[in-house]
């Protein structure tokens, strides 16, 4: 089955806690401090694959999480850090955040790779914070959090050259003819329900990738039919090949192909900027010949220029070869214009920012007349708060005032002996 977009929910690991220890061996009176850092949580890791063609493996995951970092042990020993987590998708695959709609990441190299959810870094133990004036520090710092998200996944299918057309004009039997691939064909409408990619060999040893993209209707860019399912995959070919219908007792061709060119443009107008070319199928038929005249006319009273047209039957196999030297030759001429970038397999952290404002708040409970102070933030250092340790104590209440605790409860209002609740622990205000 092919899916081509899906959300999820991913988690990156937490970081281990220092650990507050002390060596106690034989000979050695005075140990000092041994407590080890914490390990760095697991990452969230998706790397673009050649292999892989669909998102279904995703689909019916609910949430993807990355191991946790273990907390730091003694002798100065670190925690192991988490194993990140990998997650394969198909090259053309574009990653966004769910509820904001930012574009993250967009796969379009294979074995590409993004970090999109940084595993929370270890915290360090109190080894780490012996020092001249504290020797024998009786603290630590808790590991960091790890990060959660909800993304939505879309595959944009990856090729040179995109076959359009209305349903059952003949785009599956072409790239069933010109390549390897071999979609299911059948005389009824919407026989391709998804993007069918083939790689097409030119005589001349070129070679290019083609597309037989689902079929349009009228009103596509506004959902009808297949609608969005078809159009986004056009955003990414180089070359736009319209197929149309030779054999129609009743003519319109030229009809058709303004229907088709309209969708694109009302979904995006850049589409229209890409080089096409005009494939009218089924040669051998009976009304072949009026039907391509009547276009040819019909083109040159619109556009004053004559139409980049190919005549050929798919079925019969005439005329593949004038077709596919002609797309590789505007394939060629569109790939002169694209600069490639200075490194497209760099491996790149995104910068994920959940909270952007300082991470907690104060607020009062007028119920019980205390003020209350809660946040992601307060929490991570309640974690490693310990109440019976006076270094502790001081540690929690520097760190609260650096973080600006202090200056909002004064501009809430609160005053010398208020209360103040800080998770379970409560006290009164002191400036």
């Amino acid at each position: 089955m092919f899916i081509d977009e899906t959300t999820l929910k991913i988690e990156s690991g937490n970081g281990g806690n220092g650990l507050v220890a002390f060596r106690h061996e034989k000979y050695m009176e005075k140990g000092g401090p041994s407590g080890g850092n914490g390990g760095n949580g697991g990452s969230i890791i998706f790397i673009a694959r050649t292999n892989e063609n669909t998102l279904l493996p995703l689909r019916y995951k609910k949430k993807i999480s990355a191991e946790n970092g273990e907390n730091g042990k003694i002798k100065n020993m670190t925690g192991r850090s988490g194993e990140d987590t990998i997650i394969n998708v198909p090259v053309g695959t574009q990653i966004f955040n769910n509820k904001t709609g930012e574009l993250i990441a967009d796969l379009v190299n294979a074995d590409e790779e993004r970090i999109i959810l940084k595993g929370g870094r270890g915290g360090r133990g109190n080894a780490m914070f012996a020092n001249s004036r504290n020797k024998a520090p009786k603290f630590a710092e808790p590991g960091e959090s790890g990060k959660e998200l909800e993304i939505r996944l879309e595959l944009k299918v990856l090729a040179d050259a995109g076959l359009v057309g209305f349903p059952s004009v003949g785009k599956s039997t072409i790239i069933s003819v010109i390549s390897e691939c071999k979609p299911k064909i059948a005389a009824y409408h919407f026989t391709t329900l998804q993007p069918n990619l083939g790689m097409v060999l030119v005589p001349d040893d070129r070679s290019f990738v083609c597309a037989d993209l689902p079929g349009l209707i009228e009103g596509a860019s506004n959902g009808l039919g297949l609608g969005f399912q078809f159009l986004k995959h056009v955003e990414r070919t180089k070359v736009i090949i319209h197929v149309l219908d030779g054999s129609k007792e009743e003519g319109g061709l030229f009809k058709d192909y303004e229907s088709i060119r309209n969708e694109l443009k009302l979904y995006d107008e850049n589409i229209m900027k890409k080089s096409e070319l005009i494939v009218i199928n089924k040669l051998d038929s009976e009304y072949f010949n009026k039907n391509t005249n009547e276009f040819i006319l019909e083109y040159k009273n619109k556009y004053e220029e004559e139409p980049n047209l190919v005549k050929i039957s798919a079925m019969n196999k005439i005329g593949l070869n004038e077709l596919i030297y002609k797309v590789a030759d505007l394939i060629d001429l569109e790939n002169e214009k694209i600069i490639t970038p200075e490194s497209n397999n760099k491996v790149v952290e995104y910068t994920f920012n959940p909270i952007k404002d300082k991470g907690f708040e104060v607020s009062k409970d007028y119920d019980e007349m205390v003020y209350v102070v809660s946040g992601p933030r307060i929490d991570e250092l309640l974690r490693t708060f310990n109440e019976n340790s006076q270094e502790s104590v001081l540690r929690f209440a520097k760190t609260l005032k650096k973080m600006g605790v202090e200056d909002e409860l004064k501009n809430l209002g609160c005053q010398n002996g208020d209360l103040v609740r800080i998770g379970t622990i409560q006290f009164e205000f002191n400036d």
